[in-house]
């Protein structure tokens, strides 16, 4: 009997670790790889070596919620830092395209993603834009962000739901994303155009925006009235109440604001959102210009 409980000793250990993750309320652990080489033609690296004066900037931060983290974020960008970014962008625009095969090709594929990007210059106020980035995450270690991309998107433009975070393979992906609106909403008129004729986004926000929010349908919310400034509201801007818990929001497309969210769970799992599930509703009139500051590194 003796010598049976001995052969049972390492066949106990071999499946130990299966059967206690099995009866674990644990999420598995991620196994990272070393960390992929970094290619600075897709990010903005930071240059000690610049010397540069950022103008003091005031922006309200609103938690919208805490798992995952979301951020709305008044006045991300002042008037004159989206008259640089629309002006600078203007003739940089090409089709949008999808990524397929873990990032290995590309394709246009309208029915998904129909708008124009642009790879947004690193001038001066672009990189003081980036520096307000990194500051409001913490300037995380292993985190950089991605060389920030403006979207335009005319009548019938969309994106359509999609996750950022992709697979997050090894323990590196995209771990947050901001949605910035540089033009297109209602009540821009007094400043988005003041560039000058050849402003098209600017032009477009004179005309008025309808459509083209940002919608998220499965991050829960708590339809605090308050909110409706910034989201949807199904019954008006002071008609829902406090407190009901509700699934699914749309952000409106507020020109100088901004929404920023972390894409993966901060457990050591490695796993994504599935509240971070999102898509760029159309655009019904005018065109609409939004910035994507996207961060890459090590998930948490």
């Amino acid at each position: 009997m003796f010598t049976y409980l001995l052969a049972l000793v390492p066949i106990l250990l071999f499946f130990s670790d299966p059967i206690s993750q099995l009866f674990s309320s644990s999420p598995p652990k991620l196994r990272r790889l070393p960390r992929p080489q970094l290619n600075e033609e897709l990010l903005a690296l930071e240059d000690a070596t610049l010397n540069y004066t950022c103008p003091d900037s005031s922006y309200t931060v609103h938690v919208f919620s805490r798992a995952p983290l979301v951020l709305y974020i008044e006045n991300f960008l002042s008037a004159s830092e989206r008259h640089h970014i629309l002006e600078i962008s203007e003739p940089l625009y090409a089709p949008s395209t999808v990524t397929h095969d873990a990032g290995r090709s590309t394709e246009r594929a309208p029915a998904v993603r129909d708008s124009e990007v642009a790879v947004v210059p690193r001038t001066v106020p672009v990189r003081c834009v980036e520096d307000r980035a990194r500051a409001l995450q913490g300037w995380r270690a292993q985190v950089w962000l991605e060389r920030l991309r403006a979207q335009r998107y005319r009548a019938g433009g969309h994106y359509a739901h999609h996750f950022d975070w992709s697979s997050g393979r090894g323990g590196w992906g995209r771990v947050g994303s901001f949605m910035v609106w540089v033009a297109g909403g209602a009540g821009t008129g007094d400043d988005a155009g003041a560039e000058g004729e050849g402003n098209e986004g600017g032009r477009a926000a004179e005309e008025g925006l309808e459509g083209g929010g940002t919608e998220f349908p499965l991050l829960r919310w708590t339809g605090d009235a308050r909110w409706c400034a910034f989201v949807e509201c199904e019954d008006g801007e002071n008609g829902m109440g406090g407190g009901e818990e509700r699934k699914g929001v749309v952000f409106k497309p507020v020109p100088g604001n901004a929404v920023y969210w972390e894409n993966f769970m901060a457990d050591g799992s490695g796993r994504g959102y599935e509240e971070t599930w999102h898509a760029g509703l159309p655009v019904t009139k005018g065109v609409k210009v939004g910035l994507n500051i996207w961060s890459w590194g090590r998930i948490e």
